[in-house]
């Protein structure tokens, strides 16, 4: 559970500017502030049914952009890249320098 609210947290950091103004809201405020469906609605002054709807859109939508774009994943990937490369300059190894730059996709 933890690690999907992580992961969830991240796709927001990197696709929430996508969302609805509304979507934005109720998914900060339940991703981030921690507030229940039942919090929510009332705060805003919709069903829970409502908010429910609109948590799984904006859920599904950072999802999509995630599975269409992949940023997070070539993120991911430049990092282990970089990680790799450190340890190869620790070691001084050019060549796996350079081999490591080559398989970067930029």
């Amino acid at each position: 559970m933890l690690e999907q609210t992580m992961e969830m947290s991240l796709m927001f950091d990197y696709y929430g500017a996508l969302l609805t103004k509304r979507q934005g809201e109720i998914f900060r405020l339940y991703h981030e502030d921690n507030l229940s469906l039942s919090e929510i609605a009332e705060e805003l002054g919709i069903s829970k049914q409502g908010v429910s709807s609109a948590l799984a859109k904006a859920e599904k939508a950072l999802s999509d952009c995630e599975a269409k774009l992949g940023l997070i994943k070539k993120h991911e990937e430049y990092v282990g890249t970089l990680a790799r490369i450190e340890k190869l300059a620790g070691e001084g190894d050019v060549q796996g320098i350079r081999a490591a730059i080559a398989e970067l996709d930029i």
